[in-house]
């Protein structure tokens, strides 16, 4: 697979208003309504996918097969939080971002993560076996 439409310094991005079922009160990261650790993450895979989910060829996507990163502040409800990945490094199917995730105030965390292109039909292929093994 080619992934060579797959730049570095491209950047993907999104957005979220926090609510009451972003709060780690309500996902079950822990009793305060904030913004949850889980919900940063998902964002943080979202704005990876926005920058180069739609570059790849037919029948493909990314998965995501690592994280690093770090949660420093808390962002309330009603606060717009905005997660922002670039490409860093493209190695065969392997991409590499930084990833900053931003509130109305200041940086709230912030990291790295790597996705890998699989071809969709061969990947669920192999966890329909892994489903008739189990």
């Amino acid at each position: 697979m080619d992934l060579a439409v797959v730049k570095v310094g491209q950047r993907g991005t999104t957005r979220v208003i926090v609510a009451a079922e972003h709060t780690a009160a309500r996902v079950g990261s822990g009793v305060i309504a904030v913004l949850a650790t889980p919900v940063m993450i998902n964002l943080i895979e979202a704005a990876a996918l926005d920058a180069c989910e739609s570059l790849l060829p037919a029948g493909h996507q990314t998965l995501g097969t690592h994280l690093d990163v770090s949660h420093t502040a808390a962002t309330p409800v009603g606060g717009l939080v905005t997660a922002v990945a670039e490409v860093v490094a493209v190695r065969g199917r392997e991409i590499d971002f930084v990833v900053e995730v931003r509130d109305d105030l200041e940086v709230v965390g912030k990291g790295r993560h790597t996705r890998v292109a699989v071809n969709v039909d061969k990947f669920e292929a192999r966890v329909k076996r892994k489903a008739d093994a189990l």
